[in-house]
């Protein structure tokens, strides 16, 4: 993987002069202060301040700009990703990625995890998460989706429902420099002409690829799935990314590029931070079509008043923090850090849901992948856009399993999944001198939240993640490792086994447990922080079509009205939510 920016200099000569002509051609405002004071809009979006906020708001920004009478300002509270070349490079992540274009937010100490807190990466910058993230790319299974609508009341959330807006945002790109991808794919449930790059990696099939094939095909408890974003992605799969022509495709490449920004209809406000939302008209109005904007801590604000609506796109971190910074939220809890309560809405910032990780590893003979001469990665990169810096450090192929349907867990706790075909866990496989790889929870049943430290809009929320707090959950990393154990024990790879993968439930589950609690990780997959729920229900905050209940003027369209984690990660659940939001807008527009 690509580590070290310097190398960029090396090359400036030739690498930057045909990036840099991709220039901004409309109205792009560096601060609060800058923005014209006489300018009205009709739409303000508030975009990228954490998670795949960036994402959502970028997608709204250009949908709604395309009707010529809807005027937009979309605030970002990073910079531009305009010529930033290290945003564009997929192998950049993680490492190669300046530390400007991050919100380095960190969990509270967790008592699942043995009072660990984790870093909590967020983009800070136009796109948000969608610039610096993995670039993995799964929509999660149509039972996921189905469930949105089953708890909404709402069937226009359902999978078949949603299924020509998620081909309207897809551009399929096949391959990487053009490598024959037949048999890596199902042609038909993709889109071609829409915004968002997808695409499978330059390198592959490799040995290991092969290998996991071969086992797949051959009858096995894992069978080979042609395409996991068919809605039925259980089993083994090609990792699909959203990258095209060797680069990183983010929400704001793709949604907010040249043409996009040429509109006349369309503002946007960077390096600034929305505060507060805040309601127009007497004392105790419930219009909330104001954002309170400011550059600094300590700096001058500044209102802007929307027309029609202000959708908060900050996501599952930024969207609660600016609610209950205007006093939306619980009463009780807003009273305790000094901030005036403005509409009660209980749950926001709760039902906070997020994937968590476990890498297991044992010892083999198989041999190890040659390291990647960087300077030579890069001036190929450079000349064709190919190498291994279009890839990002995921492997070529997932394994997407559920428990077992005799699971004590399930018997036990029950089964939080969507339906029957999402899948309860996914394993990143990997193979060589240490082979094993990642095991992640997707369906978790603890919950955790997001809250306010201060009244402060510029001190980081209280982000507490609660993993681990539910019995279930470390039943289902216990399942995951024995799955892998089972993986890996077929002929074809159990003559390489030095050492079997640790840590083993079966060698010892307090072990296991304390190992786990030590060492998991974050997947950075949060949502659920401002979930939809069925028009006057009492739970929840949204309602189906997205406004936050009660209110008048405010919508929330991002990761945090996500009810339940998808069963994939979460950048393509965004999109597809973003592509729908921007549609109930603009009709109501």
């Amino acid at each position: 993987m690509y580590r070290s920016m310097k190398l960029l200099a090396t090359l400036t000569a030739f690498t930057f002069t045909p990036l840099v002509a991709h220039v901004a051609n409309a109205a792009v405002f560096q601060d609060a202060s800058s923005l014209p004071s006489d300018k009205q809009y009709d739409i303000v979006v508030v975009g990228a301040l954490s998670m795949v906020g960036g994402t959502a708001g970028s997608v709204i920004a250009s949908r709604l700009t395309e009707d010529p009478k809807i005027n937009v300002l979309l605030i970002e509270a990073g910079p531009d990703d305009e010529g930033a070349i290290d945003l564009q490079i997929p192998g950049n992540f993680p490492d190669g990625i300046e530390p400007k274009y991050h919100w380095n937010f960190t969990t509270t100490p967790q008592s699942g995890l043995n009072d660990r807190a984790l870093p909590y990466d967020r983009g800070h910058v136009l796109g948000g998460s969608s610039s610096i993230n993995g670039m993995v790319y799964t929509r999660g299974a149509a039972d996921d989706y189905d469930r949105w609508a089953n708890v909404t009341g709402d069937d226009g959330w359902k999978w078949n429902s949603l299924l020509p807006l998620i081909k309207r945002h897809e551009r399929w790109s096949g391959a990487v420099g053009g490598r024959n991808i037949s048999g890596q794919y199902d042609p038909s449930v993709h889109g071609y002409d829409g915004q968002t790059k997808v695409a499978l990696p330059w390198s592959g099939p490799n040995a290991f690829d092969n290998l996991c094939l071969e086992e797949a095909k051959a009858g096995s408890e894992f069978p080979f799935n042609l395409d996991p974003n068919s809605g039925q992605p259980l089993g083994l799969t090609w990792v699909q990314s959203t990258f095209g022509g060797g680069e990183r495709s983010s929400a704001s490449r793709a949604y907010l590029h040249t043409s996009v920004r040429q509109r006349s209809t369309l503002d946007i406000l960077v390096n600034t931070r929305v505060t507060r939302v805040l309601s127009v008209g007497n004392v105790g109005s419930k219009d909330f079509r104001t954002v309170e904007i400011g550059t600094t801590a300590g700096g001058a604000l500044r209102n802007v008043t929307a027309r029609v609506e202000v959708v908060l796109s900050a996501g599952s971190i930024g969207t609660p923090h600016i609610l209950l910074l205007s006093g939306i939220g619980n009463k009780t809890e807003l009273d305790a850090v000094g901030v005036p309560s403005t509409h009660e809405l209980n749950d926001v910032g709760k039902n906070l849901s997020d994937h968590f990780a476990l890498f297991a590893f044992g010892t083999s003979t198989a041999p190890d992948t040659p390291p990647v001469d960087h300077t030579a990665a890069l001036l190929q990169w450079t000349q064709n856009r190919t190498g291994p810096l279009t890839e990002s450090v995921t492997p070529h192929q997932l394994l997407w399993t559920r428990l077992p349907s005799n699971s004590e867990a399930l018997q036990k706790y029950g089964d939080p999944s969507s339906g029957p075909n999402a899948p309860h866990i996914e394993l990143a496989l990997t193979w060589g001198p240490n082979f094993g790889g990642a095991a992640s929870l997707l369906t978790p049943h603890s919950r955790g939240s997001v809250t306010l430290a201060s009244s402060n809009p510029f001190t980081d929320p209280l982000i507490d993640t609660n993993y681990l707090t539910h019995p279930f959950d470390i039943e289902v990393l216990k399942e995951a490792i024995r799955t892998m154990k089972r993986f890996y024990s077929s002929p074809g790879f159990s003559s390489y086994i030095v050492t079997p993968i640790a840590p083993d439930p079966d060698a010892g589950e307090a072990e296991f447990e304390a190992y786990t609690r030590n060492s998991g990780v974050t997947a950075l997959h949060a949502v659920g922080t401002a979930s939809m729920s069925a028009t006057g229900a009492k739970e929840g905050v949204v309602d189906p079509d997205l406004k936050v209940k009660g209110v008048k003027g405010l919508s929330i369209a991002d990761a945090s009205v996500i009810p339940y984690a998808p069963t994939g990660h979460t950048s393509a659940p965004v999109y597809i939510l973003a592509e729908r939001a921007s549609d109930l807008i603009r009709s109501r527009y």
